[in-house]
This record gives C-alpha cells, sequence and structure tokens, in this order.
C-alpha cells in the first residue's frame, strides 16, 4: 500500500511552531547605538524567537551573547556584520521550564552594550503583540504642496525677475513675500 504523503511530512505538518519576532535598531539616535523594543520580549517554550536587526546607518558589527540560556537554547553566542538587516533566529528548547535569560548586545567592537530580558513563557500565558508603525525615514507626501513651498517659488521668480529686468521693486517685493510666507507658516503651526 502505497501513501501519497511519506509519514515524516505528515507529522511535520501536524506540528505547530510558534514564532516571535522583536526589531532592534541600530545607529538610528546614534552611531553604534542600539535601540530595544520598549515591550517585554518573549518566547514560547519549544517555539522561535527571532531578533531583526535594522541598520540605520554604516554598517555595523556587533556581539550576541547569553551567559544564562542554557536551560532554554542552545545559543550561546554569535557575532553579526550588520549592513541593513540581519535576523538572529534563537530556537527554544521543548522540554524547559518556564523562565528567563538574558541577551547581552555589544557593538562598535566593545563600545556599547546593552542588555535585554527574554522571558520564556508556556504557550497558553502568551498576551498579543502589538505591532507599531515606524516613521519614514523621508516626510511623505499628502497630495498639495505647502503653503511655504509656493511663497518660495513666488519669491524666487520675482527675485528672478528683478536681476533680469534691475527693477529694484522685484527684489523689494520678493523678500516681503517670503517674510510674509515663513511668518505665516510659523504661526500657522500646531
Amino acid at each position: 500500500m502505497n501513501f501519497p504523503l511519506s509519514f515524516a511530512v505528515l507529522i511535520a505538518a501536524g506540528q505547530i511552531s510558534h514564532e516571535t519576532s522583536f526589531e532592534f535598531y541600530l545607529n538610528r539616535l546614534g552611531i553604534n547605538f542600539i535601540e530595544v523594543p520598549k515591550e517585554k520580549i518573549w518566547a514560547e517554550i519549544g517555539g522561535i524567537l527571532k531578533i531583526v536587526f535594522k541598520n540605520r546607518g554604516a554598517p555595523t558589527h556587533l556581539t550576541i551573547a547569553s551567559q544564562n540560556s542554557g536551560m532554554f537554547t542552545d545559543f550561546f553566542h554569535e557575532n553579526m556584520y550588520v549592513v541593513d538587516e540581519t535576523v538572529l533566529t534563537i530556537i527554544l528548547r521543548k522540554d524547559c521550564q518556564e523562565g528567563f535569560f538574558d541577551l547581552e548586545i555589544t557593538t562598535g567592537y566593545g563600545g556599547i552594550k546593552t542588555s535585554v530580558r527574554v522571558e520564556v513563557v508556556q504557550p497558553a500565558n502568551i498576551q498579543k503583540k502589538e505591532v507599531k508603525e515606524e516613521f519614514p525615514l523621508q516626510p511623505v507626501a499628502h497630495g498639495r504642496p505647502h503653503m511655504l513651498m509656493i511663497v518660495m517659488g513666488i519669491a524666487l521668480i520675482l527675485y528672478s525677475a528683478s536681476l533680469y529686468t534691475k527693477i529694484e521693486f522685484l527684489n523689494t517685493a520678493s523678500f516681503i513675500i517670503l517674510i510674509v510666507g515663513v511668518l505665516y507658516t510659523w504661526y500657522r503651526q500646531q
């Protein structure tokens, strides 16, 4: 009797692997600066913990080590060179108990060091993780030009016309329009 699927495939399909993911930012607030998540970092027993390192500056060398993770995982030490985005995967044992372990993250060849506590929990004790949107690195256009940009364009045209025609009134008018636009924008801020 031949089955269309092997027994190993059926067993693998029946297992549910719980995966948690957390984002760490590098070089966003300063050179070799490490930003850790504000929420509690946790992982399930028998699950997978993914730590995503997002680099917002020059490529960075970092070292991740854990002295007290032997009860929960085989992970002990990792050296990484993060250019843009790198993922560290830590697989937790299925036969461990609830508890915690610490991850020490070092950048800049020992210059900056931070420590993070990872809570190891049973699958029933999991809280839903809030997904926060990252602010864009570049401003996002909202459909219409900003009033200050329009005023600057008009002032530039008047100033260019004053240089070409040698009429001093256009130069004065461009300066006044530019000052009025800046003051309007300044006092309109919310």
